[in-house]
This record gives C-alpha cells, structure tokens and sequence, in this order.
C-alpha cells in the first residue's frame, strides 16, 4: 500500500504484563521471538519494512527492535496510550504519509487483509477520524473472553456499532449482553476490536486537543476519547477468521497463541 506508515506503540511498563512487549513467543519451527518482533513482522505482510517504526520510550525495547532490523523512533514518557504515541513519532519522524496505521504491539494474529481493509475504508470515507476492525466471534472467542471476564482478567476489548459502521461503544467487558440461546450460538452476535486503526494525520491533531476523556479513563480504551468527543469512529466489520485473533494482554494468553502460531505454520 503506498503513502501508508504503520507504527507499532510499544511500552515496558503494564500492570498486568510488566515487560510484555518482551515476552518471548514460540512458533511453528521451536524458535521464540519476542512480541514486539512478531508484531513487526505481522506488519511487514503489510508494508515495506522502511514503513514501519516501533515507537516507544524504553531503550531495552528499542535494542531488541534494533537487533532485529527494525526502525525506532524514541517517543516521549508522557504518551497515555498507544494513539498519542503514534501522534507524537509522527511529530518526530516528520513525515506525512496519507495514513498511519496504528498496529498494537501487543495483537502478533491481526490478519494483513484487516488492515488493506481498514486502510480502504478510511479512503473512502471522509466524515470518519478513523477506521478500526469489529471481527464477528467464533464460539472458541467468545468463550475466550467470557472465560477472562468471570476469573477477573481484563481480556480483548468488544465494540458494538449501528447499521451505518458508526462504533456506538467499545468496552473490556463482553457486550452486548447475550440471553443463553445467543451465547450458544457458533458465531454468537459479539464482535471482537482488534487492535489496529488507521487514521489521517488530522485525526491524530484533533485526538490531542481533546484531551483524556472520562470514559477513556474508566475503561482504559484509548479510541473512547473520539466517541466522548463526539468524533466519529468507522468500524469494519469482519466474519469469523480460521483463528483466534487473540492480543497478548495477561500471561495466560501465551500458550492459546502460541498453539495458533505452531497451527498456523508460523516460525
């Protein structure tokens, strides 16, 4: 895709996965590599390697980037989230592609076509700030997260949008609410955010001047401060793919993802 950057946000601190961007992951052939590398290269079936930057603020992040051939750019502590990192390495990288791609460190499973999709969906829409994947859960998903929501853990995030693509809310709990029929369904009607979203230069402006929402804060969800802004968000709806789309965000995610790269083929 031309004129299009991806930029990975990466950081060590996390409070329920110190280091995470370090964890080593183990792939079809034995070899571990560490999250942030897998992500890189999840990346790369999508751009050329010279257009992609892992933006972070930690140096041992930034080595292991290095030593594998990757491109850093050192962003400030400051950062909240992943969306103002990427605003401020766009800031320091001086560039400005037609649209950046904020691919999470932390999702080595987001399939490339979700993001050639994105991207497309976002060219040809104009009113939206930015465009993000809603992908339609497989039963194994759903029971995934129901699973994470019932000991505790904060699993993936959900989103649930109108009949125009519009995200109405996107929440770390399991919405919306299913009666048991719908929950036994093989796709029950709940859809999965995946952490990628591509945005135009201007969004990620407009993203900064509105400062750290209320409901942002509440739910840890960075995209929250565009709808509490009342900016829309698109959402690209996806049916279920042949995996389990799982992110990195608890130490128990390792081994589920870790089956899907060695079921993949994935070194």
């Amino acid at each position: 895709m031309k004129d299009v950057a991806v930029v990975i946000p990466a950081r060590y601190r996390s409070s329920r996965y110190p280091a995470k961007p370090l964890a080593p992951l183990v792939g079809a052939t034995g070899v571990a590599k560490p999250l942030i590398q897998r992500s890189w290269e999840c990346a790369r079936a999508v751009v050329d390697a010279d257009a992609i930057w892992v933006a972070t603020d930690d140096d041992r992040i930034a080595d292991a980037v290095r030593g594998f051939g990757g491109q850093v750019v050192m962003t400030s502590e400051d950062c909240a989230n992943g969306t103002e990192r990427c605003a401020d390495a766009l800031d320091r990288l001086g560039t400005m592609p037609e649209i950046l791609v904020n691919l999470q460190g932390d999702a080595p499973l987001t399939p490339a076509h979700v993001v050639t999709a994105l991207v497309e969906a976002l060219r040809g829409d104009a009113a939206v700030a930015m465009t993000t994947p809603a992908l339609r859960c497989a039963r194994s998903t759903y029971a995934h997260l129901v699973a994470d929501q019932a000991q505790g853990r904060v699993g993936g995030t959900t989103v649930v949008f109108g009949a125009d693509h519009r995200a109405l809310y996107f929440s770390k709990r399991v919405i919306p609410h299913l009666p048991p029929a719908a929950a036994q369904a093989e796709f029950p009607p709940v859809h999965l955010h995946l952490g990628v979203y591509a945005y135009r230069p201007e969004a990620l402006r407009r993203y900064m001047a509105l400062g750290i929402s209320q409901l942002e804060e509440l739910e840890g969800l960075e995209q929250l401060r565009f709808l509490a802004g009342g900016v829309p968000v698109g959402v690209v709806p996806f049916d279920p793919i042949a995996w389990d789309a799982i992110e990195l965000n608890n130490p128990t995610d390792v081994a589920p993802i870790e089956a899907i790269l060695k079921s993949r083929g994935i070194a």
